[in-house]
């Protein structure tokens, strides 16, 4: 039998950003600000963790306007 399309996994579909996160790392992130206190403060009823995507910074073209000047003085 073949796999219908709609269920078919992406190369890079478990390293995508997900919005929830779970219970593990929530207080991983909480004990990174000293939120949470291993055993002190209870696993439940933690609050809400951020989660934010990070975006690359576009490259700055480095070799693209020193090429379009070296065309000009060849004319």
């Amino acid at each position: 039998m073949s796999l219908h399309s709609s269920l078919k996994t992406k190369s890079g579909a478990l390293n995508q950003h997900r919005n929830v996160l779970t219970r593990a790392e929530r207080i991983v992130k909480l004990q990174d600000k000293d939120a949470f206190v291993d055993g002190e403060s209870s696993p439940l009823g933690i609050p809400k963790v951020r989660s934010i995507k990070m975006q690359a910074g576009k490259k700055k073209p480095t070799k693209a306007p020193e090429a379009a000047d070296d065309k000009k003085k060849k004319k």
